[in-house]
């Protein structure tokens, strides 16, 4: 089972940016879809962004044009860039990762993003 460690999390006031970063502990990080979700507070967790084993990203709608995922295959990590940050943005966000083949998926254990002045 592949393990993920997210870091880059903090506080941060609205309009700034943090950049997030998940490293995947696997030696088949190829054969995995990987995204980042997140769960504001009192809510459910929910998508922010995906990125396949290929390359190709998908967003949610409120962080469109904000937000890049992307990934580094060498080193098995997947960065999230977070820009024009919102308090809305406040949340826990988890670093996933599926397997493309059993489809199972993994969780990190979240980091706390806070935007506020």
């Amino acid at each position: 089972q592949v393990q993920l460690v997210e870091s880059g999390g903090g506080l941060v006031q609205p309009g700034g940016s943090l950049r997030l970063s998940c490293a995947a502990s696997t030696s088949n990080f190829r054969l995995y879809n990987m995204g980042w979700y997140r769960q504001p507070p009192g809510k459910q967790r929910e998508l922010v962004a995906t990125i396949t084993n290929t390359g190709s990203t998908n967003y949610a709608d409120p962080v469109k044009g904000r937000f890049t995922i992307s990934r580094d295959n060498p080193t098995n990590t997947v960065a999230l860039q977070m820009n024009s940050l919102k308090p809305e943005d406040t949340a826990v966000y988890y670093c996933n990762a599926r397997n493309i083949i059993t489809q199972r998926d993994a969780w990190g254990q979240g980091t706390q993003v806070t935007v506020s002045s």
